[in-house]
């Protein structure tokens, strides 16, 4: 009876943050969701309809906008963490001056997204830093387009720049919670330094890369900022066909099938990932 009692207290601390988070995440789920079958119509009357459905995935600008949207995020999430992951191991021990380098590799966290965009679009630009770079060097004879490319460099290139320190936080917490004493015993046994890698870091820290790809791909899905300014100018991210078709053509329904597209490839994509990795974290093999 008293551990039923405790239970019930338990959860009724829990209702006023639980029970407000969502009730907001709910309220706001349920709008999008009934208007995007013409429930709630800013526009006209309202009632059940498949028809902005149907409008939408048989619009060819949407799969283009889809298959976009995905190709930046996913590049992008795994661009972040093999970044993340020599790094984390670099900064793993202390040395003089990686306080200032962790401090500098974290600068892009305290910096506005759409701030930061324009900043490094005089970077990655026709005439920037990085292409007087290598023209200097003689890697190229010319420079090379990266911002609104066809493809999404520049809007990559960002992602990965802002996306970095999450990644690191995130895996610096599962990498410096290894012992020393586990990889010194791999090392008596003959592992070098990418056998303790995969042996041991990467398969302990799988938790953590995880909450990194979900995380950062979601972050990436739904950005505005880098794909408005760095993005290709005949290509629309999700977030931009949304924002554009709700605003611009005043087509809110819509606006809303666009939207539940992007929380449902965002689920689709946060189970794909862990079911990708998850058997990575109980591979086995031999020390060589």
């Amino acid at each position: 009876m008293t551990s039923l009692r405790t239970h019930w207290k338990t959860w009724l601390m829990l209702l006023p943050g639980v029970g407000t988070i969502l009730l907001l995440m709910g309220s706001t789920f349920y709008m999008v969701v009934a208007q995007s079958f013409g429930f709630h119509n800013m526009m006209g009357e309202s009632g059940f309809s498949t028809e902005f459905w149907r409008d939408a995935l048989a619009d060819p600008t949407l799969h283009k906008s889809l298959i976009y949207s995905i190709k930046v995020s996913v590049i992008g999430a795994l661009g972040a963490v093999s970044l993340a992951y020599p790094l984390v191991l670099w900064l793993r021990k202390p040395f003089t001056g990686s306080t200032t380098i962790t401090g500098l590799l974290r600068a892009p966290m305290f910096i506005p997204g759409l701030v930061a965009a324009f900043l490094l679009v005089n970077v990655i630009s026709y005439h920037g830093v990085v292409n007087q770079g290598l023209m200097w060097l003689g890697i190229t004879e010319k420079p090379i387009r990266m911002q609104n490319d066809n493809f999404g460099w520049g809007v990559i290139i960002l992602q990965i720049w802002k996306q970095l320190p999450f990644a690191m936080i995130l895996l610096a917490g599962a990498v410096n919670s290894i012992r020393n004493d586990v990889l010194d015993a791999a090392s008596d046994l003959g592992a070098n330094a990418w056998r303790r890698f995969t042996g041991i870091v990467f398969p302990l820290s799988i938790p953590a890369l995880q909450v990194s790809l979900i995380l950062i791909f979601i972050g990436a899905l739904g950005d505005y900022s880098f794909y408005s300014i760095a993005g290709p100018k005949n290509t629309y991210s999700l977030s931009m066909l949304m924002h554009i078709t709700s605003t611009e053509f005043m087509e809110w329904n819509k606006g809303a099938v666009v939207a539940v597209i992007i929380m449902v490839t965002a689920v689709i994509a946060s189970l794909a990932i862990s079911l990708l990795t998850a058997p990575l974290a109980t591979k086995k093999g031999k020390l060589k």
